[in-house]
Formats: C-alpha cells, structure tokens, sequence
C-alpha cells in the first residue's frame, strides 16, 4: 500500500531541501495495524509541520515493514517535527515494536522535488540509499 507524495506549499524555501527516508521493520507482523494507524497519524502531522515540503508513505503491513519519505527546508524543521507530539509520544511507544529500522539524508534541489503525486524517482533513489549501509560523514 501507498500513501503518494503530498506536496506542501512552503514558504520561505531555500533552494536546497533535505530529503529523509526511513524503513521500520517490525518485530511482529501482527502489530502492523496498530503501526498503521500511528503512522497514518504521523503522515497528516508531517503534512501539517512549518518546512514540510512533501511526504509519502509506504506499507507491506503482511510482512511488517514501513517506509517514509519526506522533504523539508531544512534539519531544524525535520526535528521539530519529530520532537513534537503526536510523533514524540508515539516513537517512544512504538520503538520496542521494531526489530530493525534505517535513516538516510540527502539533500537535493527544491525544485528537482516531485510536483505531483508521483514520486517514483525519488522512491528508487530511497530504496537504494536504504539497501547500502549507513553513510557516515
């Protein structure tokens, strides 16, 4: 299942946006509707966050495994985001649920971002920064 890229109208967009990608993998599948639905949570309170600039989602919930991808102005905003509640509160519940998960960082031009629903690009380039191991600066 997908959720397709949602662009957000953001305002005071520098040129650059930070691209972030996630993988969880659960621990049990069968705690993948209740995941589900916090990650559901998380997508619209993404969507809603000041330097949002777009967010998908992605789940084989049958297997326990969840992707993010989003866009945001900068590194303060993508942290804001995730220290405010409901996302604090529920990383924090749901952390123990996760057998495995990943970070990737990039960042790439504003204006390279996918426009509509399709992301499929940006999907591959996630998938296959997902697969490598973790990049150290």
């Amino acid at each position: 299942m997908e959720i397709p890229w949602s662009a957000v109208e953001a305002r005071d967009t520098g040129p650059v946006a930070l691209v972030m990608a996630s993988r969880f993998q659960l621990s049990n599948a069968w705690r993948s509707p209740v995941f589900l639905v916090h990650s559901l949570r998380l997508w619209r309170q993404a969507r809603r966050s000041p330097g949002a600039l777009g967010v998908s989602l992605r789940a084989e919930p049958l297997r326990g495994t969840f992707w993010t991808l989003s866009a945001w102005t900068d590194r303060k905003a993508l942290y804001a985001y995730a220290r405010t509640d409901p996302h604090g509160r529920i990383m924090k519940k749901i952390r123990p649920w996760t057998r495995d998960s990943a970070f990737r960082f990039w960042e790439m031009p504003v204006e390279d971002l996918p426009r509509r629903r399709d992301a499929s690009a940006l999907w591959d380039e996630a998938g296959e920064r997902l697969a490598r191991p973790e990049e150290r600066a």
